[in-house]
């Protein structure tokens, strides 16, 4: 890494007033420096490139992954067909299985009850009030 060029000017601390403008630019305490550090020449045509080719690796990576998971659905589809060929008895328990759990889930919510407006402390707290008013 080649050296910096140093552009800045060293800060005086001699002769400083209180009330003078303090110039537009870094002021760098621990060097004691006042200025604009050098910086790095921007080119957008290389920056865009960086960002072009990071956009296509994701876009392979994502295509990857799609032929990979669509691999995976297949084989699993072919090893269902499979087992239901040479399986289908047991296949069809494990299915009505399945279903029936299914089935009793939804029954097992359907059938939770109605909660009530009703609040039986109100009605002690009117009766309370009520017995308080007649003493009174």
């Amino acid at each position: 890494m080649p050296p910096r060029k140093d552009k800045t000017a060293t800060l005086v601390t001699e002769g400083a007033k209180i009330g003078e403008p303090v110039p537009r630019a870094i002021v760098d305490t621990n060097t004691a420096s006042v200025g604009i550090p050098p910086q790095a020449d921007f080119n957008p045509d290389e920056e865009i490139s960086a960002l072009r080719q990071q956009v296509d690796a994701l876009r392979k990576q994502l295509a990857e992954a799609a032929g990979g998971a669509k691999a995976s659905a297949r084989a699993a589809a072919r090893q269902t067909q499979a087992t239901v060929k040479l399986y289908p008895v047991s296949s069809l328990f494990a299915v009505a299985a399945v279903a029936g759990a299914f089935a009793f889930a939804v029954a097992g919510l359907r059938t939770t009850p109605a909660r009530t407006r009703y609040e039986s402390t109100l009605d002690d707290l009117r009766d309370l009030y009520g017995r308080v008013r007649d003493r009174i």
